[in-house]
């Protein structure tokens, strides 16, 4: 039976449909969310949301242990930086080294600093806030957004190209309209990382690898 373990660009924890081939690139978690039944009861307990190898290490978990912290699964760290995940100092020590160097107002405090700043603007009371609004062609590449006529669907910014995500890969792309005000999804902070150079990975359903850079 699937498991309610998979994240969308608008930070959600969903159920992949039967057969879906695959669980993403990578994965992380924002704490223990589920009960003794395997069953999410929460959409987060701790403010280090991470992003994390799939493997590392040789080190294998069964998945959602009683009391132990929720493997949650995305397509890849575009749709997890999405979600508001940053990466693990861990398992992707040098990634996030990068993404440290590209946030240089903390560039030397704790990363609790970091992660309660990410904190406000993914969540609060009693939900997450409202997306901001934000200029189409002044968003770097690697940003989510959903447009006013689809409010529930998300796409990633691309050069000129918009790419409609799903949870088993992006589909056709379309032109980004010129001159639209979008719905941000990625929060400011980490549009702010991309903008000064961090670049994410994206599934190999996204952008040609030609376009990419």
């Amino acid at each position: 039976m699937a498991r309610q373990n998979r994240v969308t660009p608008f930070g959600d924890i969903v159920t992949p449909p039967a057969g879906s081939p695959a669980r993403g690139d990578c994965f992380g978690n924002r704490g223990c969310l589920h009960d003794d039944a395997g069953r999410i009861v929460r959409q987060w307990r701790s403010r280090a949301w991470i992003t994390c190898r799939l493997a590392f290490k040789g080190r294998r978990r069964p998945l959602m242990q009683p009391g132990r912290y929720t493997e949650l699964f995305f397509l890849d760290e575009a749709t997890a930086f999405a979600a508001g995940h940053r990466p693990c100092g861990e398992c992707r020590w040098h990634d996030y080294q990068r993404f440290r160097g590209c946030w240089p107002a903390l560039l030397g405090r704790p990363v609790a600093e970091l992660d309660a700043v990410l904190q406000a603007e993914r969540v609060a009371a009693p939900g997450r806030p409202v997306p901001p609004r934000a200029r189409l062609d002044g968003l770097p590449d690697g940003s989510f957004i959903a447009l006013d006529a689809a409010p529930d669907r998300a796409w990633l910014k691309y050069g000129a190209a918009l790419f409609p995500w799903s949870l088993d890969g992006y589909g056709a792309p379309m032109a980004s309209p010129p001159g639209a005000t979008v719905r941000l999804l990625t929060p400011p902070s980490l549009v702010a990382v991309l903008k000064r150079g961090y670049r994410v990975d994206i599934h190999v359903s996204g952008p040609p690898k030609g376009m990419r850079g």
